[in-house]
């Protein structure tokens, strides 16, 4: 059942013994039912995702999911249920991402949704924290000895025109005082096909979409990713508007996988640390504290999320990581301590 459906009957309810009370007796306003209600009541969570985005969210033709945005709903579940398995994925049209989230439809929204002003001040949306850290970048062949952006004056870069790529790469070149020369077009196939054939020198798009085109050369491994970006797309989960608490819950899911990593806790060993003497550790774990209490959640809710799906690195390097055909490096999506931009606010 939807949340829009929800609502309508606790509407409902309230009318019909609105006028009923008896002599002298206090009208209650009864509390409208939250996300996290609907959700324990259903028995599963609606989970927002595309259906053709590798690397974050993907379907196969036996109908099994993968992605960090699907590994992410499964923590979400363990978080919720205690079972990573609670959860349902519908696919999306970008079109309708938003609406279906406003409608109810879905419980919370990620289909490699981006953080914008926008989108927080005019959809009914709340952002809730970064999952992955995406944004332009530069695909080059290993052939022509470049490691950095600023030793591509005088290229012909491959983009997309009239959008925010184009303009991005005009500014930062005229910035930084190189040549370049754009080679446009409106479909994209075309420009990974001018790239491939040697049409231009360097094609330019999101780093996590230049990693799934360069899986489709004929020789991937003869072509790399510069580690300079010039543009930022930093993707995470939104939900709804009003509900505080399940702002809350999804916020500190990816807080959860992040901390995880950053105190060595990993899906194998997690089960063996409840005795540690670690005062953090006990605290994420349950065992000194209930951080969980407040949201609803067990007691146990962080250390159900680390031991059914693992921690932050654990599913990225299931996704993008160098042992999948995306083969990334994890650059800004590292710990703020190995020269990334991860950090996990205190678990206290």
């Amino acid at each position: 059942m939807s949340i829009a459906k929800t609502l309508k009957r606790w509407l409902c309810a309230v009318i019909v013994t609105g006028g009923s009370l008896a002599p002298g007796a206090r009208m209650v306003s009864a509390a409208p039912p939250t996300t996290l209600d609907a959700v324990k009541a259903r028995g599963y969570i609606n989970c927002g995702v595309g259906e053709n985005s590798p690397g974050f969210s993907l379907v196969d033709s036996s109908g099994r999911w993968s992605g960090i945005e699907v590994e992410f709903c499964s923590a979400l579940a363990a978080a919720v249920f205690g079972n990573k398995s609670n959860v349902k994925f519908r696919a999306l049209p970008t079109s309708d991402r938003f609406k279906a989230l406003q409608e109810g439809e879905v419980d919370v929204l990620l289909r490699a949704t981006s953080w914008t002003l926008s989108r927080d001040s005019d959809l009914g949306a709340r952002f809730t924290s970064v999952l992955f850290y995406d944004g332009q970048g530069f695909l080059v062949p290993r052939s022509h000895a470049v490691s950095s952006v600023l030793e591509l004056s005088g290229a012909s870069i491959c983009v997309l025109p009239g959008g925010s790529g184009e303009r991005a790469v005009a500014e930062y070149f005229t910035r930084t005082r190189m040549r370049y020369q754009l080679i446009t077009s409106q479909r994209w196939e075309d420009l990974v096909q001018a790239y491939a054939s040697g049409g231009c020198t360097v094609l330019t798009g999101d780093v996590s979409l230049l990693a799934y085109e360069r899986s489709k050369l004929s020789s991937p491994a003869e072509h790399a990713l510069l580690a300079e970006q010039i543009g930022k797309e930093p993707i995470g989960p939104y939900v709804r508007s009003g509900d505080e608490n399940w702002f809350t819950i999804v916020r500190w899911t990816v807080m959860a996988l992040i901390a995880g990593e950053e105190m060595g806790l990993t899906s194998s060993n997690v089960a063996n640390m409840e005795n540690t003497s670690f005062m953090d550790v006990r605290r994420f774990l349950g065992v000194e504290s209930n951080l969980g209490q407040p949201m609803g959640l067990a007691r146990d809710w962080a250390r159900q999320v680390i031991g059914q799906v693992g921690n932050y690195s654990e599913i990225f390097e299931r996704t993008f990581g160098k042992g999948t055909p995306l083969r990334l490096e994890r650059g800004l999506n590292n710990l703020w301590t190995k020269g990334g931009l991860m950090y996990a606010a205190p678990f206290r």
